[in-house]
């Protein structure tokens, strides 16, 4: 079991350019969070710092009690959004290679190259250069290189980007055993359905700060819930009223009725009690927002 991620207070300033704000969050042993935000709202440098590529201006990177240092650096598992493998040398060697510079034995490095590149379905490849390889393939030899010598933390920038679906299944797969060992994942993703698919929690970055983070359905659940009806006539306006509708949306469908609902005031018999006094009711269906949705809330507001 891993320790704890911490990241508090962190700021950063190029210039007149504030790149970070208070920047304040953590991940759990077991955990993957979700880092999302858009371009150049500061998850990149956030990374950086992490590992140490990045100096924060001030505040704290800790790996439970303590502060990241080189030592601890070489525990994290880090894939940059700029992939940084040498298109020039051969898979399996520059693997070994790496692995070798985290402390691993020449055997231990040998064996964990050829267990991670089988895992990852490219152990046919061992012996071509990076190079000769589709971009799908590179991403999957850089995730073993972020995984060759058995990391306690893992720091992904955009893991999935480029991926074909196939490939997005191994790399969710592998993401999900390497939690259930009980290491703090982290991964940034514009791909944010399978951030809601795939995370425990979530945070959500503007500007350099963070807006919001909590867990998928609880973040889903603070952008309200709404309730579709259809069948009930919309001229007569049926919901205006009643207990917990914070906003009625009739139309532009002549029988179907979107409302906008407080949970905590909310009764839906009452609601559905209504509906049916107004006409046949074919369908009633809760829904919250999905994290797409919320996402573009947080970050226009």
């Amino acid at each position: 079991m891993s320790d704890r991620l911490i990241i508090d207070g962190l700021h950063k300033r190029y210039g007149d350019v504030v790149a970070l704000h208070d920047m304040t969050f953590h991940v759990e042993p077991g955990e993957i969070f979700g880092f999302v935000g858009s371009n150049g709202a500061g998850k990149s440098t956030t990374m950086r710092i992490i590992l140490g590529v990045l100096a924060a201006d001030a505040g704290r990177v800790s790996l439970g009690e303590r502060d990241i240092d080189l030592d601890t650096r070489r525990q994290i598992g880090y894939m940059p959004e700029e992939r940084g493998l040498y298109p020039k040398m051969k898979v399996g060697e520059q693997l070994v290679f790496l692995a070798r510079l985290h402390g691993m034995s020449a055997t231990a490095a040998d064996e964990s190259m050829r267990r991670w590149t089988t895992r990852l379905g490219v152990d046919g490849r061992i012996d071509d250069d990076v190079a000769a390889l589709s971009l799908g393939n590179q991403q999957r030899v850089q995730l073993a290189a972020a995984l060759i010598h058995d990391p306690r933390v893992l720091v992904l920038d955009e893991p999935f980007s480029g991926l074909d679906p196939v490939a997005v299944d191994v790399m969710s797969d592998v993401l999900k055993e390497k939690a259930a060992e009980g290491i703090p994942v982290i991964f940034s993703s514009h791909q944010l359905d399978l951030v809601q698919r795939l995370c425990d929690r979530v945070g959500i970055v503007v500007r350099g700060e963070m807006r919001a983070q909590g867990g998928v359905a609880e973040l889903r659940s603070r952008g309200g819930t709404t309730l579709e009806v259809v069948g009930p006539s919309t001229q007569m306006r049926w919901a205006d009223g009643l207990s917990g509708v914070v906003h009625a949306d009739y139309g532009p469908a002549p029988d179907r009725t979107v409302l906008t609902l407080d949970p905590s005031a909310a009764d839906d018999q009452t609601i559905l009690a209504a509906a049916l006094r107004a006409g046949p009711v074919h369908r009633f269906a809760t829904s919250t927002p999905s994290l797409t949705e919320l996402f573009r809330e947080v970050v226009t507001a």
